[in-house]
């Protein structure tokens, strides 16, 4: 967890900022302006506490205007500007002008709880098994917790286990001597040695072989890898993280995946729930997306509006953060206006509001053959009731399963069976 401080003035005008950075997986201090600080140290003004600041600090001009960032040059700190009606997204832009460039961007509590728990795991040094849907940030959560480790001064290597070509797999991971298979005219190190000292971040590992599997079980158990055409094992000292986008135990249930490499895997697990679970999130995702796509130095930053931040977080984010980028990239091609509007965004696969059911008596004055209306099933009714009242629990409670879980009178694994049928309603 970073440490931010922030001005007692920005405090007292905008309340709501601190409650968001705690979200953001941020330690807030609140803090004099004119207060001695750290020499690196970054903090959150008010623009009119510029005679206090630095290069590093980011300034707060709440106005009636168009929103707008000016991002640090030239000796002078960024300043970020907005009214009452931009707020959501400036919290959430503020917040990704600090964050630090090893921290995965979070708004959402839950999330912010399930970082706390990986900087824990991060300072061990047990294998992770990370879970989650693709585009949901394995990847980022790995290279959070090599950073938070002891071997940050180590390399993190990331190898995705569905893209190594099948004969060349176990050569890539354990290395090979020269001469060991035809083309091998020179000796390899292979991942394992390459990350020596440091993690080796295994993506898609139900994609390894059975063969392959047995091998990489020995390395984690014993601590040595055997090059391919070698005759005496060496010894590495790497931290395991592996990643999978289908449920482990599922795979080793149906013979797929061994049942010891799994248990030597799930030392560690952590699970990332899909996006839509996460609303808290959108706002931060797209912010960072938002700052990593556009070129400030040729033009303004693009804002999206209100109603466009709205429309982020009610979608149904069938692939997670990656499609979120696609339809951010997108909305700052096709856009009309100097910010980005809710039309701009161009969601497919939107949800769906509940069709409203004509009553089964039509008023005296209407003549029954002019009631045009599809019969509604009462069991249907009830079914979709049902999944929208998950959704207003979970928004309730920050997408905390538990507590949702607790609020609508069910049981978290009954919770897991709706959250997951309303999944493949929304792939449908």
């Amino acid at each position: 967890m970073s440490t931010l401080d922030v001005s007692r003035g920005v405090c007292a005008l905008l309340p709501g900022l601190q409650h968001w950075l705690e979200n953001a997986f941020y330690e807030v201090r609140i803090v004099d302006a004119a207060s001695p600080r750290d020499r690196d140290g970054q903090r959150i003004l008010l623009a009119t506490e510029i005679g206090h600041a630095t290069y590093r600090d980011i300034l707060i001009n709440v106005h009636d205007g168009a929103p707008s960032l000016v991002p640090a040059a030239n000796g002078l700190p960024a300043r970020v500007a907005f009214g009452i009606a931009d707020m959501g997204f400036a919290f959430a832009l503020i917040a990704e002008l600090a964050r630090p460039a090893a921290i995965p961007a979070v708004g959402d509590s839950g999330s912010a709880r399930l970082m706390t728990l990986a900087g824990r795991v991060a300072r061990s040094d047990a294998t992770v098994l990370i879970q989650g849907d693709t585009g949901t940030g394995k990847e980022g959560m790995a290279r959070f917790l090599h950073a938070q480790s002891g071997r940050i001064d180590h390399d993190f290597i990331a190898v995705n286990c569905a893209a190594l070509p099948e004969t060349m797999m176990e050569a890539m991971l354990f290395g090979h001597k020269k001469g060991s298979f035809t083309g091998a005219s020179n000796a390899s190190d292979g991942l394992f040695l390459a990350a020596d000292g440091g993690t080796l971040f295994l993506d898609e590992i139900a994609e390894l072989p059975l063969a392959l599997q047995s091998k990489l079980l020995r390395a984690l158990q014993e601590g040595e890898v055997l090059p391919v055409g070698a005759t005496h094992p060496i010894p590495v000292n790497v931290r395991i993280i592996a990643a999978c986008n289908r449920d482990l135990a599922g795979e080793v249930a149906a013979g797929r995946f061994r049942e010891d490499l799994y248990w030597r895997l799930n030392v560690m697990p952590l699970e990332l729930r899909p996006l839509a679970e996460r609303p808290g999130d959108v706002a931060a995702i797209a912010a960072a997306m938002l700052l990593r796509h556009q070129d400030m130095a040729k033009a303004s930053f693009v804002w999206p509006t209100a109603a466009a931040l709205d429309k982020l977080a009610a979608h149904v984010w069938r692939g997670n953060a990656r499609e979120l980028g696609n339809v951010l990239q997108r909305a700052l091609v096709l856009r009309d206006g100097a910010m980005i509007e809710a039309d701009d965004l161009h969601l497919t696969g939107a949800p769906q509001p509940l069709r409203v059911v004509a009553p089964i008596i039509a008023p005296a004055s209407i003549a029954p053959a002019s009631i045009n209306f599809e019969p509604t099933r009462l069991r249907d009714v009830a079914h979709h009731s049902k999944l929208e009242a998950i959704r207003i629990a979970l928004r309730e409670t920050d997408g905390h399963r538990a507590a949702a879980a607790r609020k609508l009178g069910i049981s978290e694994r009954t919770l897991r069976y709706r959250l997951a049928e309303m999944r493949e309603l929304a792939a449908a």
